[in-house]
């Protein structure tokens, strides 16, 4: 299944990760990913990916043959409930804990939770509280 809408307007527009197995890495993320409202954008022999993030094995041609180094990655969530159901989601389905869901000393209202995905990256979702946007992204559809 393909999709037919990006969101841009953020700082990074893309991030790829090369991984040792990617069926296990896409059961992670289409899991964790799913618990904050992210869909798996499209899946193929050796890769998927999900709004900015691509994931691919060693052998795709972006890759180059190489896995890459330990990354630690942040994904917005909505609220609490989203941090905690993406932790969750992400123990479940082959991360294992690296920082169960709560507070954090960043600045106030910061609440996070990490996932260590199954290539060794530090995986977090984060919610930073009650603000007020001028927009949550922008959606491009095809």
């Amino acid at each position: 299944m393909e999709t037919n809408e990006l969101y841009r307007g953020r700082l990074i527009d893309h991030i790829q990760l090369v991984v040792q197995d990617v069926e296990a890495s896409r059961r992670f993320y289409e899991a964790a990913l799913g618990a904050l409202g992210i869909p798996i954008g499209g899946v193929g022999d050796d890769y998927f990916w999900a709004d900015e993030l691509f994931v691919s094995s060693a052998s795709s041609p972006a890759a180059l043959g190489r896995l890459t180094g330990r990354v630690h990655l942040a994904f917005q969530a909505q609220d609490h409930a989203a941090v905690e159901a993406f932790y969750d989601a992400g123990l479940a389905n082959g991360g294992s804990d690296n920082g169960a869901p709560g507070e954090r000393p960043y600045h106030p209202g910061y609440f996070a939770a990490f996932v260590i995905d199954p290539d060794g990256n530090n995986i977090e979702a984060v919610y930073h509280g009650e603000a007020k946007k001028s927009a949550d992204s922008i959606r491009i559809t095809f």
